[in-house]
């Protein structure tokens, strides 16, 4: 591939909800530009950009691919970003390099929760944005519909381009509005078409679309709006596109396209689009303190990084000033530390095409860099410069990740944080309460794929299950315990006596104090009172849960000049203090998690009713957040909604989306609690038994 300046390259970004045809799409654009020659599909597992055994597997992309195609003497990196929810770490990180956003619309299933959800991401990004109405071929598509629903959701500005002339399986090429001129497609998928008149049916409809379009575009030029309202009708097609090009980079026109991307229809003038209105690096969204310079100082952003068995680690980087050159050192400002590089790449799906340097503006990867993870700015030494990071979503989804063998769990814990390198929305932490390894990640199907990773790219065995929940114990009122711990038998003896009182405290801490008088516990032997009861905090009377929320005193006691030691008192304070915590009116508690759950109107009362009768939560408020959405805050136990990643999606067809954090702990009700208090039982007699 020839190298390109920077005003040549244009960053696309791929974005929709899961299955509107991304990756047909992009395999579409490269077979148009003659990437590639033959054309792959997603259902055979062969496209450019769904490379990943996962993605062949189950037919979806798992991660964010890039894929340059040349075209009209421009580069477009083509970005193509996971549509479903679990993979929308990948997406985010898409969304950060893309200079403008493309996004899809199945015209089966029109405005999706996931379409309105990457919309928002670019929009907070502000970035411009096409609309490609795709899968007009099929059964129920509606270029009508689709269109209307995206007007509805994301305003006035979205305006077609173009309509389509036939439609489901009739559906055979498109009206140019701009050119005036129909486009018809042979059925054999070559992209090859013919230019011919606007059919005559079509011709009343697109009249109509043209003149709306031309007024929205002449909107942004006092010249061209002046002779427009004079009533001059000759306004070039080349004008129109040049104005409308700079309509697009200022977010005044959501251009809508339509085609059929198995088809190869629509794409090659998609291509023409984004070529003349995608903006390029100089054009783009500005990032602070960064001038887009190829001869500038260097910055660039690591956007993603890949295990991959062959080279080792592969990252993935988009320079925004400066050229970065192969074969040197670099210096990673976030870490603050220098990098050897070796050869550097631009990438297309899994091939990488070796270059000398990559400029500003354009996209490429480095393997075996030692330090440098996802979000890091790479840039000189001596300028400071940190690019803000990626803006990465909390987990959803958590799992105890268990290794099959001994061999397995020697392994393990290296291989999961180099999963947690090439994925930062994983992750991983040890459970202290329940002693379990714990992955979290977006979804079931993010962390099952995650432990498919684990053996195929570092062959560790490990099984997923539900975590136990992190439960604890206190107590609720107080009393007074003692204990004398005493053996005396040949030589030195053990005598260790205490009187304590234990309390519920506010605090969520354990906290310990003392009020002997007289030298009845001498000095000495009080720090290891405290020591003794903060040992055994980690596993309570009740169901073997860590302690929280205790006060104890240490109010009397009394010691042998002999056979007293630091021993006997510990072991006296842990007595007395099971015997207290008994008494003093024990309780466990149980985490609960603040939910904040989007989804579409007509789901509000399931949702609503599942939540309060199924789960044991308790729904905090509601608000209307346009497009047809309402955001639902409530609170539930972490016991009822492990698995709500996967019951939501069910409950609302795949269009509910929520975030949760774990708020606080509350009294465990007594039915529940008794059922984990005669499991943990059990679970004793089965360990003594052995």
């Amino acid at each position: 591939m020839r190298s390109y300046r920077t005003e040549q390259i244009r960053n696309v970004g791929l974005f929709s909800h899961g299955g509107a045809g991304k990756t047909s799409l992009t395999e579409a654009m490269l077979f148009a530009s003659k990437a590639i020659n033959r054309l792959g599909r997603v259902d055979e597992g062969n496209t450019v950009s769904d490379y990943d055994p996962d993605e062949v597997k189950r037919h979806i992309s798992v991660n964010t691919s890039v894929a340059p195609c040349e075209w009209q003497d421009v580069k477009i990196n083509l970005i193509d970003a996971p549509g479903y929810a679990d993979f929308i770490g990948e997406t985010k990180a898409a969304m950060r390099i893309a200079d403008s956003a493309l996004i899809l619309i199945d015209a089966t299933g029109g405005v999706e929760v996931g379409t309105d959800q990457v919309w928002n991401y670019a929009q907070q990004r502000n970035i411009p944005r096409f609309i490609f109405i795709n899968k007009l071929d099929r059964e129920n598509a509606s270029f009508q519909a689709a269109l209307e629903a995206a007007q509805a959701a994301f305003g006035s500005n979205v305006v077609p381009l173009q309509l389509p002339i036939g439609k489901e399986s009739g559906f055979r090429g498109l009206v140019d509005l701009i050119h005036q001129k129909a486009y018809l497609y042979s059925n054999n998928r070559d992209g090859k078409f013919e230019e011919a008149d606007i059919p005559a049916d079509l011709a009343e409809e697109a009249a109509t679309a043209r003149e709306k379009l031309v007024e929205r575009i002449v909107e942004g030029d006092d010249d061209l709006m002046m002779r427009y309202l004079d009533g001059d009708t000759n306004i070039s097609a080349e004008e129109l596109l040049a104005t409308l090009g700079k309509a697009i980079c200022n977010d005044s026109i959501f251009p809508v396209m339509c085609g059929s991307a198995t088809l190869n229809i629509g794409v090659t003038q998609l291509m023409d689009l984004l070529a003349i209105g995608a903006p390029n690096p100089l054009q783009a969204q500005a990032e602070e303190g960064v001038k887009v310079d190829p001869n500038g100082p260097l910055s660039a952003l690591v956007f993603k990084t890949a295990a991959d068995p062959y080279v080792g680690k592969l990252t993935y980087f988009k320079v925004y000033s400066g050229t970065l050159h192969g074969d040197g050192t670099i210096h990673n400002s976030t870490k603050g530390s220098a990098e050897r590089i070796g050869q550097v790449y631009n990438v297309r799906g899994k091939e990488q095409l070796p270059v000398s340097q990559i400029e500003a503006g354009d996209i490429g990867a480095v393997a075996k860099l030692q330090v440098t993870q996802t979000g890091d700015t790479i840039a000189d030494a001596d300028s400071g410069t940190r690019l803000k990071g990626i803006d990465f979503p909390s987990p959803l989804f958590r799992a105890a990740v268990k290794a099959r063998s001994k061999a397995d769990l020697e392994k393990m814990g290296t291989a999961l944080g180099r999963l947690v390198e090439e994925d930062p929305t994983i992750k991983v932490e040890r459970e202290a309460g329940t002693g379990e390894t714990i992955m979290s990640g977006m979804g079931e199907s993010h962390v099952q794929i995650a432990a498919e990773k684990l053996h195929r790219k570092f062959g560790v065995d490990v099984t997923i299950e539900l975590p136990k929940v992190p439960y604890r114990e206190t107590i609720m009122g107080s009393s007074k315990a003692e204990y004398k711990h005493k053996k005396q038998t040949g030589g030195h003896g053990q005598y260790g006596h205490v009187h304590i009182e234990v309390t519920h405290n506010e605090a969520d801490d354990f906290e310990f104090t003392e009020t002997v008088v007289g030298g009845n516990v001498p000095r000495n032997y009080i720090p290891a009172v405290e020591k003794g009861i903060r040992e055994i905090l980690s596993e309570g009377p009740l169901a073997g849960y860590p302690v929280t929320n205790v006060k104890v005193n240490l109010f009397d006691g009394s010691y042998h000049p002999v056979d007293s030691s630091e021993m006997a008192f510990k072991i006296a304070a842990q007595q007395a203090f099971k015997k207290g915590a008994l008494e003093a009116k024990p309780a466990l508690l149980e985490p609960i998690a603040d939910l904040k759950v989007t989804v579409p109107d007509s789901f509000v009362g399931d949702v609503m009713g599942d939540l309060t009768s199924a789960r044991r939560g308790r729904v905090l408020g509601m608000d209307q957040v346009g497009n047809g959405f309402t955001v639902i805050e409530a609170q539930a136990p972490l016991a009822e909604v492990q698995r709500y990643a996967t019951d939501l999606r069910s409950m609302t067809q795949g269009r509910g989306i929520f975030s949760m954090d774990i708020s606080h702990y509350e009294v465990c009700p007594n039915n529940i609690a008794d059922q984990i208090i005669s499991e943990h039982k059990k679970e004793l007699e089965a360990a003594h038994s052995h």
